[in-house]
């Protein structure tokens, strides 16, 4: 078997692997959320009230509630106000929140940080009106039965804020029923993706109540806008756990009714993952809570968090706190608010690897402020590391290339004889001393860290609008102008005439038109992604030149 057959196969075995990692990304499952505190701990378990006796996502809304008492005169604090708005802004540097009266859900967030021309508006919008995607909480439980308490389908209105609050960032919303008055307190710190939610019950019934607070999103199974066909990324619920580590549900499993997730835990979170962003509701407190997905209606699905309240005796109250992560996957941002946030990066069952390989990119890039830049020189120094590696692959190579005048002489010799021509060429391979098999190992050896590199580069948020050099302004976009797929074929096309030509013209030319089909491909992947191909094959060529002129080879 020659050292050329040897590369298609690998050339096969690569792709092949490429299509069965999008195919088990595709239908695969969702990812993580982020953290909470609690002012006062849960004490109790979630109760086993089943997930579907939560209130329907879209159920219809309930009758706005009555006001409590004429509304005369000036407001005084704590009074709900008369006539409140529809929705409810609160706005930071970097996040904008709509929040409907109508259960105070969020029902948009739109990230100001990261611009883009695939939603109107030109902003990435995770919580979507347009798109079914948003968050909801509530409150559900034991010692109320029969009696309909203030959720996501339940009239909400504004209370008056503190003299230092900032009406800009901060909120608070109530609504009563059932004996239980729920008081939202909405917070966004000046800058970034968190939203502090404090939830306050207070007990106005005769009775005492045990209530559970619920945190859950709403989301289609639909693709996020702007998704590559060319290659797949998780979309969908993803859940963390000491027990279960991070956990992924496929929307076809919700359908099926399947949860091979860890339902009950005492610690962990709950998110709805897509290519670089997610969503994540993150409980800080060590109690009991309890995990679920469901579907709720056509292609439209479910997850979140139940955790009960501790009892709540007639006129005392308590308070439950959370965060609300709403943003783009950045790593060293996701890993200080929860444990295993960060995984929501997914670099499937490579993560071993790229998590260094993350790392040593973000490191270069602290040295060279650019993304672009960045990936040259870790794409440099990875193939310098495997140099000793490649270096045996490139000398098997070179040797056959030397060869490859007496391959062709014996082909001619023996004519359509396979057997004799087989005999003969492992008799040369013998008396020359070479192992047509001699370079399979070193590049199998180093396969995986150049995958682990691809999904890296492939899931990192940072290459989103970042630009490198002259027209290439986003390396998570593919290139306009097709310059870097144009120029990585020219190189795999000079790839293949440093290698030993095939015996076999009709292999010789396959040989020679893989870098066509290759580079077709390549026309719809990120720019980013080339560039490492790119600067991969250069070095690739310049290492093996260097080898070929040491052996005396004819280049």
């Amino acid at each position: 078997m020659d050292a050329r057959r040897t590369i298609l196969t690998l050339v096969f075995v690569g792709s092949l692997f490429f299509l069965w990692d999008a195919w088990m990304r595709q239908s695969s499952a969702p990812q993580p959320p982020a953290p909470a505190e609690a002012t006062a701990t849960p004490a109790t378990a979630p109760t086993s009230t089943p997930t579907g006796a939560l209130p329907a996502p879209m159920s219809p809304p309930a009758a706005p509630l009555p006001m409590a008492g004429p509304m005369a005169g000036p407001m005084s604090a704590g009074e709900p106000q008369a006539l409140p708005a529809e929705t409810f802004t609160l706005k930071n540097r970097d996040l904008e929140l709509l929040v409907d009266a109508q259960g105070a859900r969020f029902v948009q967030a739109r990230l100001l940080d990261q611009a883009s021309d695939q939603y109107s508006g030109g902003f990435v919008r995770l919580f979507d009106r347009e798109r079914l995607y948003e968050a909801q909480t509530g409150l559900v439980g034991s010692g109320v039965q029969g009696k309909v308490l203030p959720n996501h389908t339940v009239r909400f209105l504004p209370l008056p804020l503190r003299p230092e609050d900032n009406p800009e960032r901060t909120l608070l919303l109530a609504a009563e029923a059932g004996g239980l008055k729920l008081i939202k307190r909405i917070t966004l710190s000046e800058t970034g993706h968190q939203v502090r939610i404090q939830h306050t019950v207070l007990n106005t019934g005769a009775d005492t109540a045990t209530p559970t607070i619920y945190l859950q999103f709403l989301r289609n199974g639909d693709p996020a806008p702007g998704e590559s066909s060319f290659y797949q990324t998780f979309t969908g619920p993803a859940l963390y756990t000491e027990q279960g580590k991070f956990q992924k549900v496929n929307f076809s499993d919700i359908e099926k009714g399947r949860r091979d997730y860890v339902q009950r835990a005492s610690d962990g979170w709950m998110s709805i993952v897509q290519h670089y962003f997610v969503s994540a509701w993150v409980i800080q407190n060590q109690a009991a809570r309890e995990f679920y997905t469901r579907k709720v209606g056509e292609n439209q699905y479910a997850a979140g968090i139940l955790q009960a309240f501790p009892a709540v005796a007639p006129g005392a109250q308590q308070t439950h706190e959370v965060v609300l992560y709403v943003g783009p996957q950045v790593q060293r941002v996701l890993e200080t608010l929860a444990p295993g946030l960060d995984l929501v990066v997914d670099y499937s069952w490579l993560t071993f690897i790229a998590k260094p390989i993350y790392w040593l990119l973000e490191l270069l890039y602290q040295l060279v402020p650019n993304w672009g830049w960045a990936i040259v020189l870790l794409t440099i120094i990875i193939k310098a590391l495997f140099y000793p590696l490649s270096a045996a692959s490139y000398k098997s190579m070179a040797k056959m290339k030397a060869v490859a005048p007496r391959m062709t002489a014996l082909r001619d010799r023996y004519g359509e004889d396979k057997a004799k021509f087989n005999q003969a060429m492992m008799e040369l391979y013998k008396t020359e001393k070479i192992n047509p098999l001699g370079g399979c190992l070193p590049v199998l050896i180093q396969i995986p860290v150049f995958l682990a590199l691809y999904w890296v580069l492939l899931a990192s948020v940072e290459m989103r609008n970042a630009p490198w050099i002259l027209w290439i302004n986003d390396l998570a976009a593919p290139d306009p102008y097709y310059v870097l797929p144009v120029v990585m074929a020219a190189t795999m096309f000079l790839q293949t005439k440093l290698n030993p030509p095939p015996p076999d013209p009709l292999q010789a030319k396959v040989m020679m038109f893989l870098p066509l089909v290759f580079s077709v491909f390549f026309f719809f992947f990120p720019a980013g992604l080339v560039l490492y191909w790119l600067v991969n094959n250069i070095v690739s060529i310049a290492q093996q030149w260097f080898i070929m002129k040491r052996m005396n080879v004819p280049v």
